[in-house]
């Protein structure tokens, strides 16, 4: 019974071709249990340790995530937005390194928020529909952030993640008047 053990174990160590540090390996049986075959009550599993520390694909999934989101700061409630990848949203993160931009946005034609940024964007305009929580650069020079659908040519800078289409309305003060809006890096 021992050598069958010994051989399942050392064929479960034995890992496939290529195995980085970051695979689970199998510790090794302890000395007392191989020795004493005989001790049916003692039963030694092998155990999983994980070679080194986080992994490098996590700290890159976590740097691309920081990467690819801005805060909104909508009436000093913070929400994550999930970035395109266009060059708008490039001239954005270039801009926001400067540090925060803070906006009045208004309602327009009960589906939407507008304000203008202060500043001009490159456009990357497409025919798109529009849905509840996506944020929209209008004009090269206006952000807008949608709580109904609206069908035109737009550039898609993100989308508010994390919110109920009641959640957003509520958020965004929709019909309601003029909202602050603090864009940032953090």
């Amino acid at each position: 019974m021992s050598v069958v053990a010994l051989i399942a174990l050392t064929a479960c160590s034995a890992g496939p071709e290529g195995v980085t540090a970051a695979e689970p390996t199998t510790a090794p049986a302890s000395s007392a249990a191989t020795q004493n075959p005989s001790t049916d009550d003692e039963v030694v599993a092998p155990t999983l340790e994980w070679a080194g520390s986080a992994s490098p694909d996590a700290d890159n999934h976590a740097q691309q995530e920081a990467e690819n989101t801005m805060q909104l700061t909508i009436n000093g409630r913070s929400v994550p937005v999930t970035l395109e990848e266009n060059s708008s949203v490039d001239a954005l993160r270039e801009r926001l390194t400067d540090g925060p931009v803070t906006l009045e946005m208004a309602d327009y034609g009960g589906m939407e928020k507008v304000g203008p940024l202060g500043f001009d964007l490159p456009t990357n305009n497409v025919r798109i529909t529009t849905a509840p929580g996506d944020v929209i650069l209008y004009q090269g020079s206006a952000l807008v952030i949608y709580y109904g659908p609206n069908t035109w040519s737009f550039t898609r800078l993100g989308r508010l993640e994390g919110l109920s289409q009641a959640e957003l309305e509520s958020l965004l003060n929709a019909g309601g008047g003029p909202i602050t809006v603090t864009l940032s890096l953090d």
